[in-house]
């Protein structure tokens, strides 16, 4: 082994603060929320259930970064009388996976060979009893559980049927119609209080990113303008902090290159043609089989006609049945990844376009 050591950033203090996943220890303009939520999970720490609640607000406002900081503070504050689990439900998005990541999370063992989903719901009981202590999750993408598997919103809000440990739900999503359709004895136990995140004003934007580069960079080295710039590009492309994030950490990137002591307002205009988002790049990352295939087809052509789409498919990909392929193309649609569009009714019935959505791509 080589015993190489690292090189000392002339601007970074802490580089991890740029991270999207990254929970600073101040969170400007999200006071209210802080309080409402932390209200409402407090009641955990004295042996008494939690308020269920739903989060709701477009992406990179701050929705995951709050119940994170909540979290944080309810374990430490909570004189261990709480756990707290976060799930994104793009990794976990069936009853036996949440209830597999419950079980690890209280550092319990699953056996190799696996267990029914029965089988886990007993193992967390008997986990949960042998704890004492208060659970909440938080579901995050929550829509996509429902997509995939609604029953396991099902299976934990049973769970206080079984034990005596205070249980609540910490949902959240992009969208606020995510429980419409969904199963009505699961719509009637879920009792959640909603909370809207709202954009940021662009004041706001560059407090926050104001606040992130005392975090991450060494005293001095961020030039005047520098985070009004990268807030006003993170505005102008929908509001969402992680653009005003990568702005920096990129300009941060260009500097060093230079050689310069200082982060530059020129060296953020060198990279903002670069930086437009990151949201629909991470999910079509994350889909897969049919709806991937879709996205690939989509790539190749601006606009196709649904049966136009249907026909390249099969000769693609394989036999697919129309009524599947809708099926898919309604979910796409629903998760903001491609627009469909129905043209005026015509003589021979209406056409329908198919296009993928082009803004917020991540180069």
């Amino acid at each position: 082994m080589y015993d190489v050591e690292m090189e000392e950033s002339p601007l970074f203090k802490n580089e991890h603060a740029l991270l999207p996943e990254y929970v600073p220890e101040m969170l400007p303009h999200r006071e209210a929320q802080i309080e409402e939520i932390a209200k409402n999970l407090e009641f955990a720490a004295k042996w008494r259930r939690p308020q269920n609640m739903f989060i709701f607000g477009p992406p990179g406002i701050g929705k995951t970064a709050v119940t994170k900081f909540v979290f944080r503070k309810l374990e430490s504050f909570g004189g261990g009388r709480v756990k707290t689990v976060y799930i994104n439900t793009w990794d976990y998005n069936t009853s036996a996976a949440i209830l597999a990541k419950l079980i690890l999370d209280f550092e319990y063992f699953i056996p190799r060979r696996g267990l029914s989903r029965d089988e886990m719901l007993e193992k967390l009981v008997e986990v949960l009893r042998k704890s004492k202590k208060a659970l909440i999750v938080c579901l995050d993408e929550v829509d996509q559980l429902v997509k995939k598997d609604e029953s396991a919103l099902y299976e934990l809000l049973r769970l206080d049927q079984y034990v005596e440990n205070p249980l609540g739900l910490v949902m959240i999503s992009n969208y606020s119609d995510v429980f419409v359709d969904i199963e009505p004895r699961i719509k009637s136990s879920l009792c959640v209080e909603e909370i809207q995140f709202k954009p940021y004003t662009l004041q706001e934007m560059k407090d926050i990113l104001t606040q992130r580069c005392k975090e991450a960079f060494r005293p001095g080295v961020v030039e005047e303008g520098v985070a009004l710039l990268c807030a006003n590009h993170a505005v102008t492309r929908g509001g969402d902090v992680r653009i005003g994030l990568e702005c920096l950490r990129k300009a941060a990137k260009i500097s060093e290159l230079e050689g310069s002591e200082k982060l530059k307002v020129e060296h953020v205009k060198k990279v903002l043609k670069d930086v437009k988002s990151v949201k629909l790049e991470i999910m079509r990352s994350m889909v897969k089989g049919v709806e991937k295939n879709i996205i690939e087809l989509l790539k190749k052509k601006d606009c196709m006609l649904s049966t136009e789409l249907w026909n390249e498919y099969k000769k693609e990909f394989g036999n697919i049945s129309q009524t599947a392929l809708r099926t898919h193309l309604k979910h796409l649609e629903s998760i903001g990844l491609i627009k469909i569009r129905q043209s005026r009714r015509v003589t021979r019935g209406r056409k329908c376009y198919i296009s993928l959505v082009k803004r917020k791509v991540f180069k």
